[in-house]
């Protein structure tokens, strides 16, 4: 019994330390200062697992389709590109003040596990929900699950892309239609 009480009492010493810690402003949680690693651990476990929990049961549709990665891409650009960069961008204001840093979908090996069907059904599940606390949207409130696939058709072939393929394949066929009118008023 006395074993049980002192693990009790242990548990609610801890509890009130950490709520003394967290209520006296004690945990800095400016974007421009990192996490120890405990806590980064422990938001990064949380993260992960959720994810993959949350993602098990999601059916993946063919992601190899050249009109799913150019659909990805338009949207991707116009609403990813910012953050997770494209060919010849290492950095941008918005990637670059982020905490914790925005995945650079640029590179090969960060991109590798949407390779597979759980690193796809983890993708578009993050697309589609985001992730709190991390400056990643829940695009599923405005786009619907199609558009959310060839997102990430598009993010598994963009590390094999340099920057005029991706100029190629991010420009929305509606920008060119605008463009070529404005251009053919304005010479008139």
């Amino acid at each position: 019994m006395k074993f049980l009480l002192g693990i009790v009492s242990s548990l609610l010493l801890l509890a009130v330390g950490m709520a003394v810690i967290v209520f006296n402003g004690r945990i800095n949680i400016g974007a421009d200062h990192e996490h120890s690693p405990l806590v980064y651990g422990l938001l990064e476990k949380a993260r992960i697992s959720s994810i993959e929990h949350a993602s098990r049961d999601i059916d993946v549709p063919k992601l190899d389709e050249a009109a799913s990665i150019s659909a990805g891409g338009a949207d991707y650009k116009d609403m990813c590109a910012s953050c997770h960069l494209s060919p010849g961008v290492e950095q941008t204001d918005l990637s670059t003040g982020l905490y914790p840093r925005p995945p650079n979908f640029t590179d090969a090996n960060v991109v590798s596990r949407f390779a597979t069907d759980a690193g796809a059904k983890q993708g578009f599940w993050a697309i589609k929900h985001g992730i709190m606390a991390s400056g990643m949207p829940a695009w599923g409130a405005s786009h619907d699950d199609k558009r959310i696939w060839d997102m990430v058709a598009f993010i598994r072939e963009l590390p094999e892309l340099d920057s005029n393929q991706y100029a190629i394949l991010t420009t929305r066929f509606d920008d060119v239609v605008m463009r070529d009118a404005f251009d053919s008023e304005t010479a008139q």
